[in-house]
């Protein structure tokens, strides 16, 4: 069903497109996991005697998976003889506080909830380890989110299309159906190697003049929930 769709003009006819789905990124756009993510990463440096990082730095690291983070945080990175214990370490620590401060942007619950009443189906796609996707999405969206899909063996991650593709195939709806939303450089790639179309938003790790020169459509981006709102039913 759509359920999605412009308004359409006086004469009645359909203007735009219609989605059956959204496919959202999480970190940035619809959880403000930064200072969870900060304070996960300064705990797994400690260990080591590691030079903590500030949440701005973090703020630049996010969005390339949790090893790509560690091996920015780490002095020389990969090839620092312990940069696997500290990502070991993030991980552990990760998994037991993902949740001490993180909470959903303000108006998201609202957002998700008005579009499960419409009867969209819905996704988050993260370049986030499965294991904590799948956990904060059953614990902050619980039947809102269909499919939640992260950073796992086989499915290459963001900016290659692959878990956006199998999160549309675990919906059952076509990319030409969908739409995706998401807040970084990486998200402006992910929806043009997946083919598909996407809102970028602005309230999350990156500015809109980043946004805007790594490729954005400033015609397709939303600084607020009641934009992007507005956006998915034009």
């Amino acid at each position: 069903m759509n359920v999605i769709r412009n308004q359409g003009n006086k004469k009645g006819k359909s203007m735009g497109k219609c989605y059956d789905a959204v496919v959202f990124d999480l970190d940035g756009t619809l959880l403000d996991t930064l200072r969870d993510l900060t304070d996960s990463t300064n705990a797994a440096l400690a260990c080591y005697g590691m030079p903590q990082q500030s949440i701005e730095e973090i703020r630049g690291f996010v969005g390339n998976g949790i090893r790509r983070l560690i091996q920015k945080a780490v002095p020389g990175g990969e090839d620092n003889p312990d940069f696997l214990q500290v990502y070991d370490e993030f991980k552990t620590h990760y998994d037991k506080h993902c949740m001490d401060v993180t909470e959903p942007y303000p108006g998201v619950l609202l957002l998700l909830t008005e579009l499960h009443k419409l009867g969209v189906r819905m996704a988050i796609v993260s370049n986030k380890a499965d294991f904590a996707v799948k956990k904060l999405s059953r614990v902050y969206f619980d039947e809102l989110i269909e499919v939640a899909v992260g950073e796992r063996e086989g499915c290459r991650r963001k900016p290659e299309p692959d878990s956006v593709l199998q999160a549309l195939k675990e919906l059952g709806v076509p990319r030409e159906r969908a739409v995706y939303v998401g807040d970084s450089e990486v998200d402006i790639l992910t929806e043009k190697n997946a083919g598909i179309d996407s809102i970028i938003v602005t309230w999350g790790f990156r500015s809109r003049d980043y946004l805007l020169a790594q490729g954005a459509n400033p015609e397709r981006m939303a600084a607020n929930v009641n934009e992007l709102l507005a956006y998915l039913r034009r």
